[in-house]
């Protein structure tokens, strides 16, 4: 079995989200194994709607024998096991009590009708980039070529100007 480097990243604002954030990296241990890395607890403002719920963010890396298909599979287990009833709708981005996302599988790059690998947002989100920029600073994005550190000087740079 080959043995990938995966990255979540994960997001709360509803409940305890320090609680919902343990429960999670808890329940993906169980399901992975103890994490590589895990970032430290960021808190920032809903992307892409309104919300007066702040959110908590932070990043986890596992390596996993779990082909990216199970490793969604699981993920979306454990979001329903905390309490999710539903992804994003129709695009539509809502409050939620947990929300994991696969951002990268490997070096991996993945395009079909349930995975987009790496995360196609997260070098728009400084929500995923700080936190990511924590663990694994030069990790080289496969498809924009790019260290997170890169990505993260340039979202953060775009966003002053």
């Amino acid at each position: 079995m080959n043995t990938k480097r995966v990255y979540l990243g994960l997001g709360t604002n509803t409940g305890n989200k320090n609680e919902n954030l343990a429960r999670a990296i808890e329940l993906l241990s169980l399901a992975l194994g103890s994490p590589v890395a895990l970032s430290g607890i960021i808190e920032s403002e809903p992307w892409g709607f309104e919300s007066e719920n702040r959110f908590l963010n932070c990043v986890a890396a596992f390596d996993t024998t779990l082909s990216p298909t199970l490793l969604l599979d699981t993920t979306e287990e454990i979001e329903r096991t905390l309490g999710r009833t539903r992804k994003s709708l129709n695009g539509q981005y809502s409050d939620r009590i947990i929300d994991i996302d696969i951002l990268f599988y490997g070096n991996e790059i993945i395009e079909n009708e349930r995975l987009n690998i790496p995360h196609p947002l997260l070098h728009k989100r400084d929500f995923v980039l700080l936190p990511l920029q924590e663990i694994a600073p030069q990790l080289v994005h496969p498809r924009l070529h790019k260290s997170i550190e890169e990505l993260a000087k340039e979202l953060n740079h775009n966003a002053l100007t």
